[in-house]
């Protein structure tokens, strides 16, 4: 049973309205599950811009820096050596990429290209990934994934969620049959999302606050094969210290929420939510939890 701070929310319908979206990643533009969360997000309603890196640069943090012209193509052959700094798909526009790290990546998007797709409008909304594998506690200091949203959220003060997955290997675009988890991770990613917007007006989360969404692993052709089967998790980032950590907010008849870890190593198809602040990565404290807890409303279960 889930115990909300506030539990009007859970009796609201789901209408979230179509919203302005920035989406970056670690992986690359060209892997495959930033397109996923691209179209699904898209066929929801929402007008989705991608800016992510020409290349893999997971585990780059929070770097910044100079985006180069390329010297080698760009990951999975989907730009020749030699193209531009920044970049995009010949046919979809919205499909940048710029050759420097995660951050550089979605500031330009923010910075640059939210004014052409989106009327010149700022993004409601940064989303990253899903990251290929998880990205749980101590791990969120040297995510890439991680660092484009917490730039966002605290540099750009946009909110920002982000997107990891269990399951899967790097993956281009292009392949012949998509992954399973590729979409069943966009549709987790996309029912979130518009939960959160259903939530109420913007601004969509506190100040300085992001989002740390890890989905549990997906197996084809057994338990955890479908998004229907995943229940979403209210947590925490790192693990409570005894006598120093302040209580988290009361829900599902505790004042201690479990951490990611747990709820994503738990029996069953899980999708952790932790609520962090931008600014270091670490944990949001209760009452900030309480907001996004009624946000979610009764899209959260107990685990």
């Amino acid at each position: 049973m889930h115990f909300p701070v506030a539990s009007a929310l859970a009796l609201l319908p789901l209408s979230a309205h179509a919203v302005n979206i920035i989406s970056s990643n670690d992986d690359g533009w060209a892997e495959i599950n930033i397109r996923q969360l691209y179209d699904s997000l898209t066929e929801a309603g929402h007008s989705v811009v991608i800016s992510a890196p020409a290349e893999n640069e997971s585990g780059t943090g929070s770097d910044d820096g100079t985006p180069t012209v390329l010297t080698s193509a760009c990951e999975f052959d989907s730009c020749p050596a030699g193209s531009p700094a920044y970049g995009s798909n010949a046919t979809e526009p919205r499909f940048n990429y710029v050759n420097s790290y995660p951050v550089t990546s979605i500031k330009y998007g923010i910075n640059t290209l939210a004014s052409t797709f989106f009327s010149g409008a700022s993004p409601d909304l940064a989303v990253t990934g899903p990251n290929v594998g998880s990205n749980l506690g101590w791990e969120v200091f040297f995510s890439g994934t991680v660092g484009a949203a917490t730039y966002a959220a605290n540099t750009a003060g946009i909110p920002a969620i982000a997107f990891s997955g269990a399951t899967g290997e790097q993956t281009a675009w292009n392949v012949s049959a998509v992954p399973l988890y590729s979409q069943v991770y966009a549709e987790l990613a996309t029912k979130l999302t518009d939960q959160l917007i259903a939530g109420g007006d913007a601004p969509y989360l506190p100040d300085n606050v992001w989002l740390n969404v890890n989905f549990g692993a997906v197996t084809d052709g057994g338990s955890c094969a479908t998004a229907d089967e995943f229940s979403f998790v209210l947590s925490r980032i790192h693990t409570a210290l005894p006598l120093i950590t302040a209580d988290d907010v009361e829900t599902c008849g505790s004042t201690r929420l479990p951490t990611e870890t747990a709820v994503v190593d738990s029996d069953g198809c899980y999708v952790s939510v932790s609520v962090g602040l931008a600014s270091d990565k670490l944990d949001a404290n209760a009452t900030v939890q309480g907001v996004v807890l009624e946000r979610l409303g009764d899209l959260l279960t107990c685990l």
